[in-house]
């Protein structure tokens, strides 16, 4: 992968493409090995997954709640071993066509995320910023001072590393957590949902607020509200940023205001919050 990278790079030199060259990026180390339709195998029970091609793993004990007698072997079409601190994964992609049925609502709502609320909706309705991140930070830290004084290369650095891992992963997990129950909880709810599509990348170059920023998830939420909408039938859009919170909702006049200015007042009578102002306008 990685000389067919370097190739690539220099054939688009040579050729000169118009726009980025593709100049190889730097890799982690991986942490996943993927399959299609071979090179493993389960057992009769489906309790056992058995590698069968170089990746000398052995033998796993598949534990979890999924049932995978529910599905034929013929619909999983690729797994996917991933190794994270606090053990190994087998991720099963099964092609399968999910739809919920839901009643109609007959409700239409528009969403603007944000800092200090995690949305506002467009009936001024707010759910709170958990700060997943922010509320782990101390024991965070904590853990960070337990593995740079213990001496490099020893047991004890690695049992640190992976405490240290495991509460990252935990905070990950949360978010991921938050992001999906309030993805679903807003989708069911109305029939019609629109949303900022904002530009996350470029936010977080802000680094006063790219914290902050992160640990909010928006661009994750937003995935989840585009799954939910397509496996209940609801429709889900995302609307462009540009002067949602400037512009009025009721008249449509722009009342600039800078980002401390909590509160829109408009010379039609107008008084909103910012962000309520902002939903609707979505």
């Amino acid at each position: 992968r990685a000389i067919f990278a370097i190739q690539r790079f220099f054939s688009n030199c040579k050729t000169k493409k118009p726009g980025k060259k593709g100049y190889p990026q730097f890799k982690k180390q991986t942490r996943s090995v993927e399959y299609k339709t071979s090179g493993w195998k389960l057992s009769a029970d489906k309790r056992c997954l058995t590698f069968t091609d170089d990746f000398a793993a052995g033998t796993f004990r598949l534990l979890g709640s999924r049932d995978l007698h529910f599905y034929a072997p013929g619909e999983i079409k690729r797994i996917r071993v991933i190794r994270r601190t606090d053990g190994y994964y087998a991720q099963f992609c099964i092609d399968v066509e999910r739809t919920e049925e839901t009643i109609p609502t007959g409700k239409a709502v528009g969403l603007d995320v944000g800092l200090n609320h995690f949305y506002t909706d467009s009936t001024g309705e707010t759910v709170s910023n958990p700060r997943h991140l922010r509320q782990s930070e101390k024991a965070l830290k904590r853990l960070q001072k337990r593995v740079s004084r213990k001496k490099k290369g020893s047991g004890n650095r690695k049992k640190a590393i992976n405490k240290l891992g495991r509460k990252h992963l935990k905070v990950s997990r949360q978010r991921k957590d938050f992001a999906i129950k309030t993805a679903l909880c807003v989708v069911k709810s109305s029939d019609f949902v629109a949303y900022e599509n904002l530009q996350v990348k470029n936010m977080v170059k802000n680094h006063k607020l790219a914290k902050s920023i992160s640990d909010a998830a928006w661009s994750q939420f937003a995935q989840w509200l585009q799954y939910f909408g397509k496996v209940y039938g609801k429709t889900v859009i995302a609307v462009a940023p540009q002067y949602t919170s400037q512009n009025c909702s009721t008249c449509g006049n722009t009342v600039k205001k800078s980002l401390s200015i909590r509160t829109h007042i408009c010379s039609c009578g107008t008084v909103l919050d910012r962000d309520h102002n902002a939903a609707l306008n979505i």
